[in-house]
C-alpha cells in the first residue's frame, strides 16, 4: 500500500471493519424501517385516515365560515343565486393548487416504506456512532443490541413525547420551531443522562444525569395558543398508544438487528479489544 493510499485510508475511516461496520448499519436500517411500516400499517395509518376525515371536515367548516363572513362583509345581496355568489367568492379568493401527495395504495405504501428505511438508516448510524464513542467496535449480539435499542426510544420518543405527544393530523400545535428546539433538546440532554448514569461510576455523575433529564421538562414544552383539534379525544389517545408501540417495535428491532449483524460481522475478540485501535 502505497503512502497515498494509507492517508486516504486514514481520512476516510477504513480501517478493517468500516466496511463491516457500514454494512451493520444499511442491513439493520433496511429491517428495522420494513418493521417500522408494517406495524405503522397495521396500527398508525388506520387512525390517521380516521383523523384526516375530521380535518377535512374542519377546513370545510371554516371555508364555509370564511365564505359566509366575506359575503356579510362585501354586502352581498341576500337574492343573488348561490351559484353566482361561489363564483363572485372564488373569484375574490382563488384556490391553492393542491399538493401533490402519493395515491393510497401500492404507491403510498412504497414512498412509506423508502422513507421509513431512509430514516433507520439514519438512527442506525446514529446508534453506531454512540457504540463507537464508548470504545467498541460494535455490539455483541441481540440480546445487548435490545438495550441500545431500548435506550434510543427512551431518548428519542419516550422523553420527548411526554412534553410533546405525537399529533393526529388537525391537532392545534405550538410554533415548529419552537417544538422543533425543545425535541431536540430534550433528546441530546436525556442522551447524556443516560450516559452518566449508566457509565458514571461517581455518585456526582449520576446526580449530574437525573438533573440533565429532569431540566427540559421543569422548563416545560411549548404549547398551542389554542388547545385541542379537529380529532375527538379517543382517537387522540388511540394514536399516541399506536405511535408508541411502532416506536418501540422500531427501536428495538434496530437495536437487535445492529446486535446480529455486529456479532456477525465481527468477532468477539473484535468487539471488545477493537477500542484500543479506535
Amino acid at each position: 500500500m502505497s503512502l497515498m493510499d494509507a492517508k486516504a485510508n486514514t481520512l476516510i475511516g477504513c480501517t478493517p471493519g468500516f466496511k463491516q461496520f457500514i454494512a451493520t448499519v444499511l442491513l439493520s436500517g433496511f429491517f428495522a424501517g420494513l418493521a417500522l411500516t408494517g406495524v405503522q400499517k397495521i396500527q398508525v395509518t388506520p387512525i390517521i385516515a380516521q383523523a384526516e376525515v375530521y380535518e377535512a371536515a374542519a377546513a370545510q367548516a371554516a371555508l364555509a365560515t370564511s365564505a359566509l363572513l366575506d359575503r356579510v362583509h362585501a354586502n352581498v345581496p341576500a337574492n343573488m343565486p348561490a351559484e353566482a355568489q361561489d363564483h363572485q367568492h372564488a373569484d375574490a379568493h382563488p384556490h391553492d393548487a393542491q399538493e401533490w401527495e402519493p395515491a393510497n395504495g401500492t404507491e403510498r405504501t412504497l414512498y412509506t416504506i423508502m422513507a421509513n428505511v431512509t430514516m433507520a438508516v439514519g438512527f442506525a448510524f446514529l446508534l453506531g456512532a454512540a457504540v463507537l464513542l464508548r470504545g467498541d467496535a460494535g455490539i455483541n449480539g441481540w440480546r445487548e443490541g435490545l438495550l441500545w435499542g431500548f435506550a434510543g426510544y427512551i431518548v428519542v420518543f419516550a422523553a420527548p413525547s411526554l412534553g410533546l405527544p405525537p399529533e393526529v393530523p388537525g391537532t392545534h400545535a405550538a410554533p415548529l420551531m419552537e417544538r422543533q428546539i425543545w425535541w431536540i433538546a430534550t433528546a441530546l440532554l436525556t442522551a447524556m443522562a443516560l450516559a452518566l448514569f449508566i457509565f458514571g461510576r461517581h455518585w456526582s455523575l449520576k446526580l449530574l444525569a437525573v438533573v440533565l433529564l429532569l431540566a427540559p421538562h421543569l422548563v416545560g414544552a411549548p404549547e398551542a395558543q389554542v388547545p385541542g383539534g379537529a380529532a375527538p379525544p379517543e382517537l387522540v389517545r388511540a394514536f399516541i398508544y399506536a405511535t408508541a408501540i411502532a416506536n418501540g417495535v422500531f427501536w428495538l428491532a434496530l437495536g437487535g438487528v445492529f446486535g446480529f449483524f455486529s456479532k456477525k460481522f465481527f468477532t468477539e475478540h473484535d468487539i471488545s479489544h477493537q477500542k484500543h485501535r479506535i
